[in-house]
């Protein structure tokens, strides 16, 4: 978990402060007391076979290898931090023609997609191409929506359908970062699609980490404001996120479920994400048929 995390924080495009500044609070501080308070909630989520993400993404590997298999379009799966690298996942499709790149991040941000990018730089060749972003992907959307449909189906409609998306510094935007006009994109898609009103949904941002301002409004905040304000269900769904993980299992079904209960709500639905959903990997086909 310490070498992840200094690894993941240590990115400067992911902590966009000097480094005069930033390392030795992450060295001194963060990551003397971040990793056991990390282990903590990993252990909460955490499946038979591993960590959530690391699961559900090398089902989903398997899952679109099958698919693709008629193409004779190998797949292989890679992390931006931590095993298995990117690098490594190259080097085994090394003897393709064309490597098709896809960051598993919906929305494009320079702290998250744009990473790959530098790592690509190093590693990648000419014949390596990447996906920007499939925020508004038609086979994207038509997958969030079959899945949010499928939940109301089986367990009833909530008045409203919260869509949290991962949070970024809202200094990163006033720079000009395209996330969040994408995640709204996205947000404003779904709803189309499920035929909501206006008033039937919302955005909000999760997962703050520091002492400067984020993209507002936030999530739990937010559901508490609901709660209170009379609201005796809530659906939330996590647009931004492929894969089920810590963020949305720990983050919104545990912690985002208590605030809202105990601020006197009384039914919570934490959707899940695409995970292996036929429609997610029939998605991710289509997406990659067409990349550049």
């Amino acid at each position: 978990m310490r070498r992840y995390l200094a690894e993941f924080l240590a990115d400067p495009r992911v902590v966009q402060l000097p480094r005069w500044i930033w390392l030795p609070i992450l060295h001194g501080i963060i990551l003397r007391t971040r990793p056991a308070k990390s282990a903590r909630k990993y252990a909460s989520v955490w499946m038979p076979e591993g960590s959530p993400l690391a699961v559900h993404t090398r089902r989903q590997t398997g899952l679109l290898r099958a698919f693709l298999a008629p193409k004779n379009m190998p797949v292989e799966s890679a992390m931006r931090y931590g095993e298995p690298t990117i690098a490594g996942g190259l080097e085994k499709l090394s003897a393709c023609q064309k490597i098709i790149v896809l960051p598993l991040y919906p929305q494009y941000s320079r702290s998250t997609t744009e990473t790959i990018r530098d790592v690509l730089a190093t590693a990648a060749s000419a014949k390596v191409t990447m996906v920007e972003s499939f925020h508004a992907h038609p086979a994207y959307i038509a997958a969030l929506a079959a899945g949010v449909q499928r939940h109301w189906a089986a367990h009833g409609k909530a008045d409203k359908l919260v869509m949290s998306f991962h949070g970024l510094p809202k200094r990163a935007v006033e720079q000009g970062d395209p996330y969040q006009l994408q995640c709204t994109a996205t947000a404003k898609l779904l709803a189309d699609a499920l035929r909501l009103k206006a008033e039937d949904w919302l955005i909000t941002f999760q997962s703050r980490f520091g002492a400067a301002e984020w993209l507002q409004p936030y999530t739990e905040p937010t559901l508490v404001a609901l709660a209170r304000g009379g609201a005796a269900r809530v659906d939330v769904v996590c647009p931004g996120f492929v894969s089920d993980c810590l963020e949305t299992l720990e983050e919104i079904a545990l912690e985002a479920r208590q605030a809202f209960l105990g601020a006197g709500g009384k039914e919570f639905h934490a959707l899940p994400c695409l995970n292996e959903a036929p429609e997610w990997i029939e998605a991710l086909a289509k997406i990659v048929d067409t990349a550049p």
